[in-house]
């Protein structure tokens, strides 16, 4: 049997009167190879005119590290009268495999009229001014006009932008090719009661009439602080009245008060509160002016500016201004060289304030060499990034100078922040970041800012690289940590990224080009550190990256899969591996451990024929880890791959994902993605310290979610994964002595990542490697008592070895937030 590979991108159908449009796009290889014939057939005919584009798909030329032309793309035009049965395409090569089969009814069903499909979906108002934003699409992609009209039906002055919306582009295409299908209108002086948005192409119009009070209802319930009376009977629950009661009786109506404030709240009223409860107050702001520290490093701000708004300028000095550290000194670098307003006012600070430095430049030199400019006029042992209309907490160079001076090593702080309005009357959008995380910042900018770092490691570097102007922050943070000793994280709220119209805060799409730079960033990051990869754009997240890490060598894999009976899951999983994954150089251990049914060992007689397969035999009773060390021990691969029998491999190139990412040096184990049977995902990593001990995260979402800050679509480092599916160095598992065998059933694979943390390994965890996973969603604890004790002396035997550790909370999580039901949360003390 030929191994078969294909994938469908997009098939789209649409009816003009008695004609069907027809458009299939994708990929397929017969055994890798590109040696076979795509054609297509009409009620089992074959079309005369076939109308098939043969491509190279370089993403699977790399893939399948074979040159050809995978790719296909057929576009046919049928009179629908004309059509029995169906529409087929078929890879012929030395086997016929089926591409894409639909009925006539099929057709039909999924055919789409070239009718406008759109929303809005956000409205604002505000000071007089409106803000309409949302999508519209054709089927054809055909270009679309907006107007907005006033009461008497006169076309209104807009300021139109065009935005990039991925998640409607893919939603209907299959694809982020069109993502510029969303819309940002913006009026100005708006009075009237009522408007009109028409949006209209050559062939259809759409129109909706959207009331003046329906605007500012939206407006004001997505800016309020509290939940209304409605929502507030549904939310509360009986143990809340009894709380409420303990609260009040206990405590006082201060304190019930302050509890119902945090529980009502909205998100962002939610968020607002808890970022007013952490602020320092003026006590503890004195407190920390008056603190000396015994090293007192002069911390340089680098700012570039160009054509600042004169009051975004002044709001950005005097948080400066008002830190509550004082060796500090501001370097702004002008490069507005037609525009003399912003030098008036730096002048005027520089005679307020001797620590304020600043510099017209005769040439705007660009992001980068303005910057390079501050840089050098910079006398500080450490050096900051500020952009030129952003806000600093009064504390954040307190609290810099303080782990400066707790850890002489550190020679990168970064700290965690969000986006606030242009008035800086709202806070919201926090980013709650992990600890360092090498993998996560390849996935994405985490770190933005605030970052500091060590002067003589920005002038070792050469300051900043204009061939990364749009992304030259991502570029300049990783050749630092490159050099740095120790990169420190503080997780707190002390940075206020502005949001206005030009700023990637509030349209990230704004700027396209600036997430091309990032990706070079990120390969040029790879080069230097000796790593082989390709970097490609996360195809449903904005500015975001995958890194494919090409496998060295073919080394061996050993998949090691414990099993007692259950032959319709092994064999799902078995059949599953052996048809559909591309890398070929593995072995499969299956660890039989006292199997009662003769279709069990029919079974394992039947696959042993297959000289990839060995069976091995554990006599003894239950024990995951046990299991697991015995059959390492048969195994004769460099690399083993822990399995649960009741998986199913998705996509062909998940081994050779997590292989290519564990073969990196320093890295201990890779987790992959899973997925319950219904597509929700089970398994995005592991939290440790969230329910005593561990739990995963975003477990029971669907499984495309994205997730807070695109966590559960992005490579990243944790504390653990599950060895449902984990690979692992060989020598790293013999290092730290394989599983820990007291621990039967739970917990094993917390405790074996942690003590190859403890090793100084990373874990990774792999999303582009997806499985199946059948174990029950509901499945719950055992409720047997000898199970429920052996389970409770798990817990307290994880509590005794690494409850310091669990009681720090998870480094790659963060100390801000909390899970619950699988969700990333904000930590209040409602929660």
């Amino acid at each position: 049997m030929k191994k078969f590979q294909y994938h469908i991108d997009a098939a789209e159908c649409r009816t003009e009167e008695r004609l069907l449009n027809i458009n299939v796009s994708g990929w397929c290889a017969i055994d890798g190879r590109d040696k076979f014939d795509i054609l297509v057939f009409q009620d089992s005919e074959l079309l005369e005119e076939q109308n098939v584009t043969r491509v190279e798909r370089q993403d699977i030329c790399s893939l399948l590290k074979q040159d050809g032309k995978f790719g296909f793309s057929f576009q046919g035009v049928f009179n629908l009268d004309s059509i029995n049965d169906r529409i087929q395409i078929l890879c012929v090569g030395a086997q016929t495999f089926e591409l894409f089969s639909m009925t006539k009814k099929e057709l039909l069903d999924k055919a789409e009229k070239l009718e406008i499909s759109y929303a809005v979906d956000f409205m604002d108002f505000d000071k007089g001014k409106c803000t309409l934003r949302g999508w519209a699409v054709t089927p054809d992609h055909a270009k679309l006009r907006f107007k907005v009209l006033d009461e008497s039906g006169d076309s209104c002055r807009i300021k139109f932008k065009e935005t990039a919306r991925s998640d409607v582009s893919k939603l209907f295409f299959g694809s982020v090719d069109y993502s510029y299908c969303g819309f940002d209108i913006r009026l100005d002086d708006w009075t009237d009661n009522k408007l009109i948005l028409r949006i209209s192409s050559d062939t259809h119009q759409v129109e909706q009439e959207i009331s003046r009070k329906q605007i500012i209802k939206e407006s004001k319930k997505r800016k309020q602080k509290y939940l209304s009376v409605t929502e507030i009977c549904k939310k509360t629950k009986g143990a809340d009245i009894a709380s409420d009661a303990k609260i009040f009786f206990t405590k006082g109506p201060a304190a019930l008060g302050a509890q119902w404030r945090e529980r009502y709240a909205s998100e962002g009223g939610k968020y607002e509160q808890w970022l007013r409860n952490r602020t320092p107050g003026r006590s503890e702001l004195r407190q920390q002016a008056m603190a000396e520290f015994p090293c007192m490093p002069k911390i340089s701000i680098l700012v570039p500016a160009y054509h600042t708004p004169i009051s975004f300028l002044k709001q950005m000095v005097d948080s400066v201004r008002k830190q509550t550290y004082q060796n500090w000194e501001l370097c702004v670098a002008d490069g507005g060289v037609d525009d003399d307003t912003v030098e008036r006012e730096m002048l005027k600070f520089k005679k307020k304030d001797p620590r304020i430095r600043y510099k017209k430049l005769e040439d705007n030199l660009g992001i980068s060499g303005n910057t390079n400019e501050a840089l050098a006029m910079a006398a500080g042992d450490f050096v900051a990034l500020l952009d030129h209309d952003d806000i600093l907490e009064p504390s954040v160079l307190y609290e810099v100078a303080k782990a400066l001076n707790e850890d002489e090593s550190i020679d990168v702080v970064y700290t965690d922040e969000d986006k606030v309005s242009t008035d800086l009357k709202r806070y919201f959008e926090p980013n709650f970041k992990p600890d360092y995380n090498p993998d996560f910042l390849c996935s994405n900018n985490y770190i933005c800012h605030f970052f500091v770092a060590r002067k003589e490691i920005a002038e070792e570097i050469a300051g900043f690289d204009s061939k990364f102007d749009g992304s030259q922050d991502h570029d300049f943070i990783f050749r630092c940590i490159e050099k740095a000793r120790k990169v420190y994280h503080i997780p707190k709220i002390l940075y206020h990224w502005r949001m206005h119209m030009n700023s990637m805060a509030e349209n990230p799409e704004s700027k396209m080009y600036c997430y091309e730079a990032g990706r070079a960033a990120v390969e040029a990051h790879l080069e230097r550190i000796g790593i082989q990869a390709d970097v490609v754009f996360c195809p449903n997240v904005l500015g975001r990256y995958q890194v494919r890490y090409r496998v060295q060598g073919k080394p061996m894999v050993s998949v090691l899969i414990p099993n007692k009976d259950h032959i319709e899951d092994l064999s799902k999983c078995i059949d599953s591996i052996l048809e559909k994954t591309i890398y070929d150089n593995y072995e499969i251990i299956i660890i039989e451990n006292n199997s009662t049914e003769q279709d069990t060992f029919a079974y394992y007689e039947e696959i042993s024929r297959n000289e990839k397969i060995n069976i091995v035999y554990w006599k003894k009773g239950f024990n995951y880890s046990a299991l697991n060390n015995y059959g390492a021990a048969f195994a004769k691969g460099e690399f083993l791959l822990l399995l649960n029998n009741d998986t199913e491999v998705i996509d062909g190139n998940w081994m050779e994902q997590m292989l290519g990412s564990c073969q990196r040096n320093g890295i201990g184990a890779v987790g992959a993605k899973l997925c319950f049977p219904d597509g929700t995902i089970q398994h995005c990593g592991v939290i440790i310290g969230e329910g005593g001990v561990a739990a995963h995260i975003f477990s029971g979402e669907p499984g495309d979610f994205i997730g807070e800050f695109a966590r559960a679509q992005l490579q990243q480092n944790l504390s653990a994964v599950t060895a449902a599916c984990m690979m692992i160095k060989r020598s790293v598992y013999e290092e730290v002595g394989g599983f820990n065998e007291e621990l039967a059933v739970a917990f094993n694979d917390v405790d074996f990542c942690l003590r190859i943390r403890q090793r100084g390994y990373w874990i990774a965890y792999e999303p582009q490697a997806e499985l199946y996973h059948y174990e029950s969603k509901s499945r719950g604890y055992d409720k047997d008592d000898v199970n429920r004790i052996r389970f409770q002396r798990e817990v307290d035997s994880m509590q005794r070895v690494w409850g310091k550790v669990l009681s720090q909370g998870d480094p790659y999580f963060n100390v801000n937030l909390t899970l619950k039901n699988g969700q990333c949360k904000l930590k209040t003390s409602h929660n």
